[in-house]
């Protein structure tokens, strides 16, 4: 028995891992640039979209957490000595990070 291939029905990219990140940034798009949504879902990029989002953010925190922590104390000296301080700290910092990368990638 003979089976017949159809062309026109391509097996469905795997989509890539979009993570917290990727997210929100579908979420926002969604509500906030409908137009631009609906762009990168009809060319299905959408997905490929967010994943470059989400991986661009993780590299931001990645450079911006180190830095407020040098700018605000929290050394490996700070944790040894007084930990709850350097972890307040620290939370303090990825907030802030967070808050950064947010405006800058996420919600432009």
């Amino acid at each position: 028995m003979r089976r017949i291939i159809d062309s026109s029905h391509s097996p469905e990219k795997k989509r890539p891992h979009i993570g917290h990140y990727g997210h929100l940034r579908k979420a926002y798009l969604e509500s906030y640039r409908p137009d631009l949504y609906a762009a990168l879902t009809a060319s299905e990029r959408l997905y490929e979209h967010c994943a470059e989002i989400e991986d661009a953010a993780r590299s931001r925190l990645n450079i911006i957490i180190p830095r407020l922590a040098a700018s605000v104390g929290a050394t490996e000296a700070l944790k040894a000595q007084d930990p709850m301080k350097w972890v307040g700290l620290m939370n303090a910092c990825k907030a802030q990070a967070e808050e950064i990368v947010k405006f800058e990638l996420i919600y432009d």
